[in-house]
């Protein structure tokens, strides 16, 4: 890839990146007070201010390079994890998987704002507007957007895959009897290990490109 395209690539990307993996880690921590786990409140994590979310590698450097490499195909990128104890729950096997999927059920939903925010704002405001407003401001802002779609959507399926500690893995966990559940817990030493295969032999592809692939087209029609 040039250069010129690269650094335009990853400008662009930047702010919808922060948002999305910003505001699924603080999902985690707000759902999980409501649940009645207040730790993530009582450590200043229920905020937007990106200073108490960021991983200088997880938040910015990977996501942007995996952007970057794969033409926006693949990304995948993690904030610090907000802290929850499950033991502050009423239920804690039901609340800790309720709190897990709220990450990636916040991801679609930044994403179904993104793609009504183009198709209904944007798009239609562009019409009426003179060309050189739309070159300077509403062009970088539609590309925004459209990198906020494909974004949270592959976050939200990868995070989804069934394996602890993604989000997914805990979800399994919640609904799943209890040996069942514990036995697939003793993954998580390992988990990342897995995936990292899982990515490294495009058997990911095979699991989540078609779903993504699916709820795009989804989106696309609202």
């Amino acid at each position: 890839m040039e250069l010129a395209p690269l650094i335009q690539k990853i400008v662009i990307s930047i702010i919808p990146i922060l948002f999305a993996v910003i505001l699924h880690e603080v999902s985690h921590g707000f759902v999980a007070n409501k649940l009645g786990d207040p730790t993530a409140k009582m450590m200043g994590r229920l905020t937007l201010n990106p200073i108490s979310h960021i991983d200088p590698f997880g938040t910015i450097l990977m996501p942007l390079f995996l952007y970057a490499v794969t033409n926006g195909q693949f990304v995948f990128g993690y904030a610090k994890p907000v802290p929850i104890n499950a033991m502050n729950f009423r239920n804690p096997k039901r609340d800790m998987a309720i709190s897990a999927a709220a990450g990636p059920v916040t991801n679609l939903l930044l994403a179904t704002v993104s793609v009504l925010l183009v198709k209904y704002l944007i798009i239609p405001f562009s019409t009426v507007v003179p060309s050189s407003a739309v070159a300077t401001v509403l062009k970088p802002l539609l590309m925004m957007l459209e990198a906020s779609v494909i974004i949270n959507v592959i976050l939200a399926v990868f995070n989804m895959i069934p394996i602890p500690p993604l989000d997914g893995g805990r979800v399994l966990m919640g609904m799943l009897p209890h040996r069942q559940a514990m036995s697939l817990g003793r993954l998580e030493p390992f988990g990342f290990i897995i995936i990292l295969v899982l990515v490294a032999t495009h058997i990911t592809d095979i699991i989540i490109l078609p779903v993504i692939s699916f709820i795009v087209n989804i989106l696309m029609l609202l």
